[in-house]
């Protein structure tokens, strides 16, 4: 399979093809179920386009967790379909799907009370294990494990001697979710789809009740598309229900959108070999292993404000930190905070009041011909939520349409990616890169990473790392504006690599360096590069000014301050 370039040139020639003659299906909503929709109908040999109104996952998608997990506490609440049907994608992506981009993780489970706690506790656990294992594809993590105390302070030292009176350990898998988008995209892209980012549908085309196709307009270019599709499907999340606004129809169903905001902190400042997780008054809390860093997520509260730029409130930052530090021995504080970031949960809305027990099942429905609307899920089932779309909008077209085949499809970089990784010595010593960068490379990229050794044969100079964000070569910046679609520096820097939440100062350190990186390749001039670093170091401190806020209306007010992208 051809690998798909996402460079200036083949979004424009994207956008020109769409319109230019009618596609079987339109896809709107670039996150991580749009994107895998386009690849379920793409695969299935539909003419497919797919466009978004800002970057790849810029919006939930970008924000989670980054978790690939069955949900373990979904067990507590009895709703094993949920539980059997995350756990086979799991074991789908680890294995066969895209193990470059998904990699196993541990987990403590802190046990505060002797007997019933283990029996329950363990009893869920052991039960996780075997319906993963029963569906074929759990091979690729370790069983759980009943820890003692001190056994498991050796493998937590960080943890308080009396949070604990033993411990569970277990495996679930994790993945940067905005880099995961990306290469969803890329594969759709390789097998045929025309894909655009940047690209917003204005309003749709109807022909009597029937809706024949949308009008986007190129936030770039500035130029206006009519798109003709024999189906449109609405992927926008906790959009849905302004897009379906586009329609003049609601729909059978209201989403609502959850905020939940997480920390990073360097790794020294937790001294563990494992993640955690925690249980809360609401929810649970992890600690998440995170490269040389921790994640600490997530709070779970409704949000009815800005949906493009949600903001963590100062009250946010501090209720994480108080209950993470309840069984830390050494308290974290304000100071060891590298990043914050906040997204939003498309919530299906009716079950309840509180967001924390709102659905997380998804829903299809074709609420005018040819208008299908995909909402609600979890990350971890995309593949299924794109199938059950495809397969709603195939009833409405008039020819025989092939099975999904995306279960038996890998993402970009996915192929030879083993190969490669037990080759990494002779590729560091063939690049002159440390092995060490190489594995970095194989991890984010898998076969692709090729693509970028390439990059670096030609100019030795992008074998560097990046002043200031050292964890990423400058062939990375160059990379993401060429093949991957990253159309700005805030692109760069939050979604192709994780620069923003990793670094204490946000990455306004890099930014000049990595916008000049980017310039040849999009076309800028000197005034594009000083907008780009102007907007980037505006958004960082939009997002401090927030985060010192008590509450919510004063978080979202202060975020508002930055202005938007300006176009190249």
């Amino acid at each position: 399979m051809r690998t798909a370039t996402l460079g200036p040139a083949e979004r424009a020639e994207s956008l020109a093809g769409m319109a230019e003659r009618e596609l079987d299906i339109l896809v709107v909503g670039a996150g991580v179920v749009g994107a895998g929709t386009a690849l379920d109908a793409v695969t299935r040999g539909l003419s497919t386009g797919l466009v978004e109104a800002r970057d790849w996952a810029s919006g939930t998608s970008s924000r989670s967790s980054k978790l690939i997990h069955g949900g373990l506490r979904y067990l507590e609440m009895l709703d094993f379909a949920l539980v059997r049907e995350a756990l086979k994608e799991r074991g789908l992506l680890l294995e066969r799907l895209a193990p470059h981009l998904v990699k196993p993780v541990p987990f403590l489970y802190p046990l505060q009370h002797k007997g019933w706690e283990r029996w329950y506790a363990g009893s869920g656990v052991a039960l996780y294990d075997a319906m993963s294992m029963a569906r074929g594809h759990g091979r690729g993590l370790p069983l759980h494990r009943h820890l003692t105390r001190n056994r498991a302070l050796r493998v937590a030292p960080a943890l308080k001697k009396d949070a604990l009176v033993g411990a569970l350990q277990y495996y679930d898998a994790q993945m940067d979710d905005a880099r995961f988008v990306a290469n969803l995209v890329r594969t759709a892209a390789a097998y045929g789809a025309k894909v655009a980012n940047r690209a917003r549908v204005t309003g749709f085309i109807r022909e009597g009740e029937r809706v024949v196709g949308a009008r986007v307009r190129d936030l770039e270019g500035g130029g206006e598309y009519e798109v003709r599709a024999k189906q449109v499907v609405n992927a926008t999340g906790v959009w849905t229900d302004d897009t379906q606004g586009l329609v003049g129809e609601r729909g059978q169903f209201h989403v609502r959108a959850s905020k939940g905001i997480h920390l990073v902190v360097p790794k020294d400042r937790i001294n563990s070999s494992t993640g955690l997780i925690l249980r809360t008054e609401k929810s649970v809390l992890f600690v998440i292993p995170w490269g040389r860093h921790w994640i600490i997520g997530t709070t779970d509260t409704d949000w009815d404000l800005d949906k493009a730029h949600p903001a963590a409130s100062s009250a946010d930052i501090d209720y994480l930190l108080e209950h993470v530090n309840s069984v830390l021995s050494v308290p974290l504080t304000r100071d060891d905070v590298e990043g914050v970031y906040a997204g939003l949960r498309p919530l299906l809305a009716g079950e309840s009041d509180a967001t924390s027990k709102l659905s997380r099942e998804h829903t299809v429905a074709h609420p005018v011909p040819g208008l299908v609307v995909v909402a609600g899920g979890k990350y971890t089932t995309y593949r299924v939520m794109a199938k059950d779309a495809v397969d709603e909008a195939v009833h409405g077209l008039d020819q025989r349409v092939a099975e999904c085949v995306t279960e038996e499809t890998p993402l970009v970089g996915a192929e030879g990616y083993q190969a490669l990784w037990n080759a990494r010595a002779r590729i560091a010593a063939r690049t002159g890169l440390h092995v060490v960068r190489v594995e970095h490379l194989l991890n984010r990229y898998g076969s692709l990473a090729e693509e970028l050794l390439d990059l670096i044969a030609e100019d030795a100079s992008l074998g560097e790392p990046l002043p200031a964000a050292e964890d990423y070569l400058r062939a990375e910046i160059v990379y993401a504006a060429s093949h991957e679609g990253a159309r700005h520096l805030d692109d760069v820097l939050t979604r192709r690599t994780r620069i923003s939440i990793e670094t204490f100062d946000r990455g306004t350190r890099s930014a000049r360096e990595a916008a000049e990186l980017m310039a040849p390749v999009l076309g800028w001039d000197k005034d594009q590069i000083e907008r780009e670093v102007e907007h980037y170091e505006k958004r960082v401190e939009a997002e401090r000014e927030s985060q010192r806020q008590p509450d919510d209306l004063t978080a979202d007010a202060a975020r508002l301050g930055a202005p938007e992208i300006a176009a190249s």
